[in-house]
């Protein structure tokens, strides 16, 4: 099967394309995640204290330790995208990904290695953080460049919707093997397992990759998306503003295991059921407002999305930290996902298509991981923290409120890029011709 258009030079995107430019990015939110709803359990083994308080610190500490690899690994990587082409850059990091995953896995506990087992985790962290920052960028550019431009927010959003799958099925299994197994076997083998059937996806995902076209420096489709009236200095700032409120809100929802044990002294399988919800519900809000992007304009969507989310957090978590039930835990982090997901799809669109092509897979994975650095791997120490000193299970809320609100006031001072935008901008000059 061709994978060009013969007529006019460009990438005829394929199903198994998205699958194989997603399959990198579920696989990195996968073994992320993992890390955040298995924090607990990590934290005892590697980072055993007399104090519960301590352990879980050290754990989410080591955890935050991979964000500072991502912007490195987006500079390195994403170059080498924008330069070699977007599928040896893919294959790079996940390869790394992939090794640093089973790495992770098989690394003894404390117990039996002592501190050459905290030490190990830690590296094993900054590898699996430089390839993923290197990943989204590359991925991402590969999907908007192949697209057809009056459906990229729709394909955009499978990067989105492979974030929520991966949370699904960690979900699924994390309340399956706490099902299963005996409450100590679960808390040391769980997420051993978890992460070692996440490594086991690598070799499908290279063999799917091995066939995909190159987007680099081939024609894109027409219509050529407006001309961002910004510099990109100031999409930069912007876009840091919304992912950094967007990556607080993803790991907060990620904490819900977490916050169930710690806060609401509720059982670690109302937590997963909570999480398994909100990736559940997130999915088809995510893939249908990127398609919604499409047709009436990108920035519509995120802007009252991201408003309908920052109006529910409150009564949520009120509900949640009064009822402290499974009902109002699971429906509430449910409510929680899907309204956080509305601005994912079309926002990744959006912004991928404000940048050139020559620099589109560094400057969009930079922007990303600096995000994602400074706000992914602290948000669950400053939850902890918060909790900790204000004795308040409404502490997670506040700090959302204010990221979110952050986050509405890029996202209204973002340009529209969305095709669409181009086609309204020419009929209206047309008329006043």
């Amino acid at each position: 099967m061709a994978l060009l258009d013969e007529t006019r030079g460009q990438v005829r995107l394929q199903r198994r394309h998205i699958a194989a430019a997603t399959i990198g990015n579920a696989l990195e939110f996968y073994d992320f995640f993992a890390y955040g709803l298995f924090a607990i359990q990590i934290g005892h083994a590697f980072f055993p204290s007399e104090s519960a308080y301590l352990s879980l610190m050290g754990s989410l500490a080591t955890f935050g330790a991979g964000f500072l690899t991502r912007p490195i690994g987006a500079i390195v990587i994403g170059r080498y995208a924008d330069r070699a082409g977007r599928k040896p850059a893919m294959m790079l990091s996940f390869m790394l990904i992939g090794c640093s995953m089973l790495v992770m896995a098989l690394i003894p506990s404390f117990s039996t290695i002592g501190l050459a087992a905290p030490i190990l985790v830690i590296i094993a962290r900054l590898v699996q953080g430089f390839s993923v920052g290197g990943e989204i960028g590359s991925n991402t550019a590969f999907l908007v460049e192949a697209a057809a431009p009056g459906r990229r927010g729709f394909i955009a959003s499978f990067q989105g919707a492979t974030q929520a799958g991966s949370v699904l099925v960690l979900s699924l299994l994390g309340f399956g093997l706490n099902a299963v197994l005996p409450v100590g076997l679960a808390s040391v083998y769980a997420w051993r397992i978890v992460v070692l059937l996440g490594a086991a996806i690598v070799p499908f995902g290279l063999w799917l990759r091995r066939d995909m076209p190159e987007t680099l420096n081939q024609p894109l489709p027409t219509p050529e998306t407006p001309r961002v009236p910004f510099s990109y200095k100031r999409i930069a700032v912007l876009g840091t503003a919304v992912w950094g409120s967007i990556t607080i809100a993803a790991y907060v929802s990620v904490y819900a295991v977490t916050f169930a044990q710690n806060s609401l002294h509720m059982s670690a399988r109302a937590g997963f059921a909570a999480q398994l919800m909100s990736a559940a519900l997130s999915i088809p809000s995510l893939v249908l407002c990127g398609l919604l992007s499409d047709r009436i304009g990108r920035k519509p969507i995120y802007v009252v999305g991201n408003l309908i989310f920052l109006l529910s957090i409150v009564p949520l978590f009120v509900w949640m930290t009064t009822a402290r039930s499974d009902i109002a835990l699971i429906a509430g982090m449910g409510l929680l996902g899907t309204t956080k997901s509305f601005i994912l799809g079309p926002f990744t669109a959006g912004m991928s298509e404000a940048l050139p092509q020559e620099v589109r897979a560094m400057a969009f994975g930079t922007v990303y991981s600096f995000a994602i650095a400074i706000f992914g791997g602290s948000t669950q120490l400053v939850i902890t923290w918060l909790i900790h000193v204000s004795g308040s299970a409404m502490a997670p809320a506040w700090f959302l409120i204010v990221a979110v609100a952050i986050g509405q006031v890029a996202l209204m001072l973002f340009p529209e890029t969305a095709p669409i935008a181009s086609d309204a901008a020419r009929a209206a000059a047309e008329r006043r011709a």
